[in-house]
């Protein structure tokens, strides 16, 4: 930082002692606890796997920030709480920061230029080249010149996945589902979208419990289900590549009850539980169920449910019979009938487990998805185009993917096993920390005060207990 006279703050007084602070404590930053991060890096190499879908054509003779240390620079900043690229301006003096990304001189001091001197990493005006490159970018291109291979980036969501299990698994439940994405400028696929009452994208996730598989930002002037297909398609052939044998199956809301969709898994050998929207054959199925869940309900006063099993057909849409589960609720406001149509058998499933379990199991996927947004930052798509906001997107679900690893491999069998990666940051990674460096050691002062000494150390032996991922 620039050297001079900085400001004294004065704050009230205790007893006879004076407060006061100033900018004056050294190299001194508020997220020690991003070593953890860089530990779960070197044993999953998922920022490496993500650098190594970008080509690189800026003569290397004229830079100093590689890719790597520019996708690492990013991602460890949405992980850490930084969000915007204006924030990395500031972030650039951060020496602690500097080692996470791996640069050899966390200071700065051996930058090239002298009004370079003392920022080790890279300010918004340079990071901003990741997203707004243009598609055909190239070696000729002026100013921005680092393109990014789409297909790679899909295919390291499902890498890092297969990567997290050690033996196949038996079954797999992929959860698709859309959410809205708002906007306020005039972005490119910027439309109205009725049911969410305002301008926004509707990206579309899948993931496999916490593991995310899918993020694919799309416009909001289309179906919820649109592209489903394909992007099942794509991840099925990948799974079933390394798991032959595992069962694999697709569920979602009745937004994703689509013939396509259903006549695809049928054709596949791929199972499918899906939300039903309620019309009156349907209705007319649950009758007798719902005089039995009056009763019930008369007796108890509590809620009552009552299940259906029945074969079902639309009049025009579907080109089969399936089964399908309808659940007749009597609550103290009414009935409440709900339907899911399936190809699991009765052997396999009850209808209550059918719906109670294995169905009314999706909400958690809704909170992946709140969790990418509200923490992760995945709604921040102010770019002006698609390409680049789906490039933020992508960045905010690396690192997402990163905090899952440290979540799955670093905190097992501590007290945030399952805590929300908001409450992750905000308990282990954000401790105040002292840098110093020498011609042999980066010195790390971790605060003393910090309250979970026990629990970083804990989590610093699980992770020490995985080896390197490969180069």
């Amino acid at each position: 930082m620039t050297e001079c006279n900085q400001p004294v703050f004065e704050f009230p007084g205790i007893n006879r002692r004076a407060v006061v602070a100033s900018f004056t404590g050294g190299a001194i930053s508020s997220d020690g606890g991003g070593l953890l991060l860089r530990q779960t890096e070197q044993a999953t190499g998922i920022i490496r796997g993500f650098s190594a879908c970008f080509t690189d054509h800026r003569d290397p003779d004229l830079i100093e920030h590689t890719v790597e240390d520019l996708v690492a620079q990013r991602v460890y900043g949405l992980a850490l709480g930084y969000e915007d690229l204006n924030d990395h301006d500031q972030l650039r003096y951060d020496p602690l920061l500097a080692t996470l990304v791996g640069k050899a001189d966390p200071t700065g001091q051996d930058r090239l230029r002298g009004r370079d001197r003392g920022k080790a990493l890279a300010g918004k005006s340079t990071l901003n080249r990741l997203e707004l490159t243009p598609v055909r970018a190239n070696a000729d291109s002026r100013y921005k010149k680092i393109t990014i291979n789409r297909s790679g980036v899909e295919e390291l969501f499902i890498k890092v996945f297969l990567a997290a299990y050690s033996t196949p698994p038996k079954r797999i439940i992929l959860d698709l589902d859309a959410t809205d994405d708002p906007i306020h400028g005039n972005q490119s696929g910027r439309f109205f979208h009725g049911y969410y009452g305002n301008y926004c994208y509707l990206p579309l996730y899948i993931f496999c419990g916490e593991h995310l598989l899918c993020a694919r930002l799309r416009p909001s002037d289309i179906d919820a289900s649109a592209g489903s297909v394909k992007e099942l398609n794509r991840i099925m052939t990948r799974i079933r590549r390394v798991w032959p044998n595992v069962q694999i199956i697709v569920r979602g809301d009745s937004g994703f009850c689509r013939e396509p969709i259903m006549a695809w898994c049928e054709r596949t050998g791929v199972d499918y539980l899906f939300g039903l929207a309620k019309n009156e054959r349907l209705v007319r199925e649950l009758q007798e169920a719902f005089v039995q869940a009056k009763a019930e309900y008369e007796q108890t006063k509590h809620p009552a449910r009552v299940f259906r099993d029945f074969t079902y057909q639309t009049r025009d849409s579907w080109s089969r019979f399936r089964r399908v589960v309808g659940k007749a609720e009597v609550l103290a406001k009414g009935e409440n009938p709900r339907f899911v149509v399936t190809s699991l058998s009765p052997d396999d499933f009850d209808a209550r487990t059918l719906y109670e379990e294995m169905y009314c199991g999706r909400g958690d996927m809704e909170n992946r998805i709140k969790e990418q947004q509200l923490c992760l930052f995945a709604d921040r798509t102010s770019a002006a185009t698609m390409r680049a906001n789906q490039l933020r997107l992508w960045f905010s679900s690396v690192a997402y993917t990163l905090l899952v690893a440290l979540r799955q491999r670093g905190l097992k069998g501590t007290e945030l096993a399952q805590a929300r990666c908001d409450t992750i940051r905000l308990k282990l990674l954000k401790i105040g920390a002292m840098i110093r460096v020498t011609v042999r050691k980066i010195w790390i002062a971790l605060a003393d005060s910090y309250p979970s000494p026990s629990l970083f150390q804990r989590v610093c032996e699980n992770l020490r207990g995985f080896p390197p991922a490969p180069a």
